[in-house]
């Protein structure tokens, strides 16, 4: 939604600089606060990963802070920043607020957009505290850091994720913000087909991908949803039109898009193609060990072993209990007598 108001693609990431929003010893008093509320035991599967923290409805003594923080800090700060879309601080909601811990167990996100019109992340941790870290943007293929009481504010559809922390522990809290004089047409049927779709309803799920599309022809997640639809139909020639549309948008800078497209070329006996796809995808993001996985068995299909056991060699490290990879690995090593 509001595509024309905040201009495309969607860059308008604001980053606070000079003085923090909040000291680090008033970060510090509420991790404590936090943790006393448990946030530290818990855990959530989110995408390819599990994610540590909280949402603040299970924090209530952290959302209160968080609540008094919306009224005298961020409202006013995001009125300011996006006044194409918000016209009064009075209008803005906060919904789906998390405080999530990163650390070697639970090191990143996915790369992925928020459930809303603008979003906004906030460095609860000291830099020193931590090894790694940043929120990662695909579109400038560039992570950035933020030091404690600093934070990033941007619309909800800039795809982004949490960059891998590789030890000490960091924590951010993220939230996803609505405005109520702003009625999210768009955003409301596309997830409302992904919901159908989750149910199995596919025909109904492409008719509300269709009617969002007729509303912003650039809403790329309608698109890469209705592409895995339809690949899922066995109608690789659509899905792949439909991917590509998405790409063209995106300016090829969507790793998951482009991992649909080497599926979907890969289908259709297009090696190469689908080997250009997933390398492309790994350009972007070299931390999905399915992507990796894939691109290893196309590379060993066209006898490419040395960078086929490269691609094994790194999924593994991302994810070392992608037994598959292990196991091609070990045969791809005996046939060529290195044992």
């Amino acid at each position: 939604d509001f595509a024309e108001e905040f201009g495309f693609p969607l860059d308008l990431i604001k980053v606070t600089e000079g003085n923090p929003l909040f000291s680090k010893e008033e970060a510090s008093d509420l991790i404590r606060m936090a943790e006393d509320e448990g946030v530290d035991k818990n855990e959530y599967q989110s995408g390819k990963y599990k994610l540590g923290g909280d949402w603040l409805t299970n924090l209530p003594n952290t959302r209160s802070w968080f609540n008094q923080k919306l009224e005298t800090v961020f409202f006013p700060l995001l009125s300011h920043l996006f006044p194409e879309v918000v016209t009064s601080q009075s209008v803005l909601r906060a919904h789906s607020v998390s405080l999530l811990k990163y650390n070697s167990s639970h090191p990143r996100t996915d790369v992925h957009i928020d459930n809303g019109i603008l979003a906004m992340t906030l460095a609860m941790t000291p830099k020193d505290e931590y090894v790694g870290g940043g929120t990662f943007f695909e579109h400038f293929d560039q992570v950035l850091p933020m030091d404690v009481g600093h934070g990033t504010f941007r619309p909800g559809s800039v795809r982004h994720g949490g960059h891998r922390v590789t030890s000490g522990t960091r924590y951010i809290l993220g939230a996803f913000l609505l405005i109520e004089d702003r009625i999210e047409h768009v955003r409301r049927l596309k997830n409302r087909g992904s919901e159908l779709r989750r149910a199995g309803d596919l025909n109904a799920a492409v008719k509300h991908f269709e009617w969002a599309l007729a509303l912003n022809p650039k809403c790329t997640t309608c698109l890469k949803d209705w592409a895995e639809i339809l690949h899922s139909q066995k109608e690789f020639e659509i899905a792949e039109s439909k991917i590509r549309t998405a790409l063209q948008l995106l300016e090829n800078k969507d790793s998951d898009a482009l991992f649909t497209l080497g599926l979907l070329l890969s289908q259709q006996g297009r090696d190469k193609e689908s080997i250009d796809a997933y390398k492309a995808s790994v350009k972007l993001n070299a931390e999905d060990a399915e992507l990796l996985y894939n691109l290893a068995i196309k590379l060993g299909e066209q006898g490419d072993k040395t960078e086929e056991m490269k691609m094994y060699a790194l999924c593994t490290q991302v994810n070392p209990k992608f037994g598959g990879a292990w196991l091609n690995w070990g045969i791809s090593l005996a046939e060529i007598d290195n044992l």
